[in-house]
């Protein structure tokens, strides 16, 4: 286990000298942090560092899980990012990682000032609100690979083997040398996996995100395709967000934001600069909704954005006020010869709710298009050039 855990390490340390970002000191925090106090619980500290007095392992012990706790839940609400999506997850996850911390300032001073310093009470009590936290983790992953964060069903394996470490290493160190060597072993299993997954889970979103700042920020000149999905993928896509509302019996909102201008630079800055365009838009809308919601190209003009399992109609609106502040920005386009030119994004956003009655998803998009196409005064595509449009793109 420290071998991975040095490996890991390493790894951190590599990526932090050659990419120093925040995200690389973060992740080299994590596993310093955390892999040390797995160390010190598991007892191999003890063995390799004698010299170390009994009563500051005592204290190391009872402070350094729930910190690492803190942490780890503070890095899964960035991950996830609940702060934008769900108020009152990310309310719930602070709570609990203050309560961590809290936790962690009063066993230390229980160790220092009590009246056994031997006693095993503080690390009980530290022991049961750290699985607690982890088991907090564990629902939350739950909860948003329910509500469709594909890379959330991961991390809920990831947070299994959480809770199964952190019992693990509090059960030996409550009791070292209790444990059987196939039960410690798995514990050690469990760990490394732990570590093994968040690394690589993290690693992959924090590619996506840094692709949409990159996208966000200026069209890359190529043509790729926008990756949205589109036609009866995304009719299916939409009808799994209306059942995944239906079935946690919230409504679901259909956002349709109508981009009536995209044509306007084909003239000057030459035809093919759209495909530019549209691949900026679908990184400021990703930017803006996250990964949990279902974004789509409904037709080459009409992104449609699916709000499932709404709460309450401000979220809508939150979501909708994001939308309209990153879209709003000019976007530089390159033309012929590497020409730059400003695109400035004229549109107009519409939202559908889906009714009780109506479970035809395009139907609630067709009504979202309406509103938007009456926001913004434009007409919709007539239906024999959508088409011919749409596989230009």
């Amino acid at each position: 286990m420290l071998g991975g855990f040095l490996t890991l390490a390493m790894v951190a340390m590599s990526d932090l000298v050659i990419n120093p970002t925040v995200g690389a000191w973060r992740a080299l925090v994590f596993v310093l942090l955390t892999g040390w106090s797995c160390v010190i619980m598991s007892g191999l500290a003890g063995q390799l560092f004698p010299e170390i007095p009994e009563l500051t392992m005592e204290v190391m012990k009872v402070s350094m899980a729930p910190l690492s706790g803190a942490l780890a839940l503070t890095y899964l609400g960035l991950w996830l990012g609940v702060k934008r999506d769900d108020r009152a997850v990310y309310r719930s996850m602070v709570f609990v990682s203050l309560g961590l911390i809290a936790t962690a300032v009063v066993a230390t001073g229980c160790v220092l000032y009590g009246d056994d310093p031997h006693s095993t009470s503080p690390l009980l009590v530290t022991g049961l609100l750290s699985t607690l936290g982890a088991l907090v983790g564990l629902v939350i992953t739950i909860r948003a690979a329910l509500l469709g964060d594909d890379l959330a069903r991961w991390m809920v394996l990831a947070c299994l083997f959480l809770v199964a470490m952190v019992v693990g290493m509090f059960g030996q160190a409550l009791s070292p040398g209790a444990l059987s060597w196939p039960l410690t072993a798995l514990i050690a299993f469990c760990t490394l996996c732990h570590f093994l997954l968040i690394t690589g889970l993290t690693v992959k979103r924090n590619r996506v995100n840094k692709q949409l700042i990159r996208l966000t920020k200026k069209a890359s000149g190529t043509d790729p395709a926008t990756g949205l999905h589109t036609g009866s993928v995304l009719v299916s896509k939409v009808d799994d967000a209306f059942w995944r509302s239906a079935r946690l019996k919230r409504e679901c909102a259909v956002v349709c934001l109508h981009l009536g201008n995209l044509y306007e630079l084909g003239e000057s800055a030459g035809h093919g600069v759209e495909q530019q365009i549209l691949q900026a838009m679908t990184a400021r809308i990703r930017r803006a909704v996250g990964f949990r919601y279902v974004v789509g190209l409904y037709h080459p003009r009409c992104f449609v954005v699916v709000i499932s399992a709404v709460k309450n109609a401000q979220e809508v609106e939150r979501m909708v006020l994001r939308l309209r502040a990153v879209l709003t920005r000019p976007l530089k386009i390159l033309g012929i010869k590497d020409a730059s030119h400003t695109f400035q994004p004229r549109f107009g956003i519409g939202i559908s709710h889906k009714s009780a009655s109506e479970t035809d998803p395009t139907a609630v998009m067709d009504v979202a298009e309406r509103r938007a196409l009456a926001q913004s005064g434009a007409t919709r595509v007539p239906e024999e050039v959508a088409p011919t449009a749409a596989g230009a793109l």
